[in-house]
């Protein structure tokens, strides 16, 4: 059965200490996906063996934990919901307190927000008083709070460009340490070059910057290949104030500093072995203009992970990630390794943390794509044979994650479910 993908999933926030954005666009491309699916369903032996006939929405439920419920490959959500779209106008906004039918009809399936055989479902709620962004309490594709810091904070750059970004350059009265509400100077340009872009926010520049430190390489677990180097996210910055260079006033002359008595020297009586000495009178000397002052462009620091500091890269902040994320299978055969895990001091990732692989838009990976993990193939030997053989086991699948955010060579990924722990050099596989 051929993937259909109907309906997506932006993955959007607001900038560090917002409330996360649910504003989740469908394609024409995908709305028309789930209307074909709409009217087909899907087959019943694509159904989960115990997915339920009505399911009511708690808060807390993901989407992709809801296909799970009634799907036996959870990354073919989008069947799901394209099952629905007669009835669930906006495929992206279902709420907890919703029922949800599961309608068999013949060998297909569709599921429906209308009970059979009655109208629609009502939803009771509490006689309180209460006010509340509808869209906030949607159901969100997946755990947005695993990788909202993800989609604003790490950064794969090349070594050349993050060391030539602007930097941090002087803090007041020499503070080593900056924080939320400090001031702090910036520049873009080096030595007394005037022909590079300087710190500005003329014709629509953007004022705001994201800082980062360490610009660390990450390689191929097994090639040793530096895919990238990610940059340490430290904090964010508003330029206040443009870097420029401005007139130097003019210094004045000491009186004492004028320009010395010169020899002069020229024949005498017209004899050339005659000569005549005399002095040029002093002249003073002009007032000194040297060149323009550079004058570092302001920042004001307006949110830190850690505290700032003189060195730190200034990159600009991104514009807000409104992408699609349907959760579907590579296209293309894919085959790679984990390269970090993240979180603080673990080596080991479970279930909803974040993952570095060494796969990315090269290798044609996109967002939303789902990939399954595999267990380490180890070897063993074979006790049951006399020469005692060594065997490499195969790898057996141990989970699935998601890509969310990719880069030429290198992709981060949510992992959706697990087994054992996944760890730095385990394989992933197409799901």
């Amino acid at each position: 059965m051929p993937t259909l993908l109907a309906t997506a999933a932006a993955l959007s926030m607001l900038t560090t200490g917002s409330a996360m954005a649910r504003d989740w666009p469908v394609t024409a491309g995908q709305r028309s996906t789930a209307n074909q699916v709409a009217q087909a369903g899907v087959p019943l032996s694509e159904l989960a063996p115990d997915a339920p006939d009505q399911y009511k929405i708690k808060r807390g439920d993901t989407l992709w934990g809801i296909s799970k419920v009634f799907l036996r490959s959870p990354w073919r959500w989008p069947e799901l919901w394209g099952m629905n779209l007669d009835q669930i106008r906006n495929p992206h906004l279902i709420y907890p307190g919703q029922d949800l039918y599961l309608i068999r009809d013949g060998d297909r399936a569709r599921l429906s927000t209308r009970k059979p055989g009655g109208g629609l479902e009502t939803v009771k709620v509490s006689p309180r008083i209460r006010a509340e962004s509808l869209s906030a309490s949607a159901i969100p594709p997946v755990n947005l709070q695993a990788i909202e810091s993800f989609l604003t904070e790490p950064l794969i750059v090349e070594e050349a460009t993050f060391a030539k970004a602007p930097r941090i350059v002087a803090t007041p009265e020499n503070r080593v340490l900056l924080s939320r509400g400090d001031r702090a100077y910036a520049r873009a340009r080096y030595g007394n070059d005037t022909t590079s872009e300087p710190l500005s926010f003329a014709n629509g520049k953007t004022r705001e910057y994201r800082a980062f430190r360490n610009a660390v390489p990450l390689k191929d677990p097994t090639t040793g290949e530096v895919l990238g180097h990610e940059a340490q996210y430290v904090g964010r910055v508003y330029l206040a104030r443009e870097e420029t260079v401005q007139a130097a006033p003019v210094v004045p002359v000491k009186a004492d500093e004028t320009t010395p008595k010169t020899d002069l020297y020229k024949p005498a009586h017209e004899q050339a072995t005659n000569i005549d000495r005399s002095q040029v009178a002093a002249t003073p000397a002009k007032d000194k203009a040297p060149d323009g002052e550079i004058v570092p462009a302001t920042i004001d620091v307006v949110a830190v992970k850690e505290e700032l500091r003189v060195g730190d890269r200034l990159l600009p902040e991104p514009p807000r990630d409104l992408s699609s994320y349907v959760p579907s299978a590579p296209t293309s055969e894919q085959n790679g390794q984990i390269v970090k895990v993240y979180g603080n001091g673990v080596t080991y990732a479970g279930q909803n943390q974040v993952v570095a692989i060494n796969r990315g838009t090269d290798h044609g990976l996109e967002r939303g794509h789902v990939l399954a993990l595999l267990r380490d193939a180890g070897q063993v030997v074979d006790k049951t044979d006399e020469s005692r053989t060594m065997l490499r086991l195969p790898g057996e699948r141990n989970g699935l994650m998601m890509v969310f955010l990719t880069f030429q060579k290198v992709s981060y990924a949510l992992i959706l479910e697990v087994g054992d722990t996944a760890k730095v050099g385990d394989r992933f596989v197409n799901p």
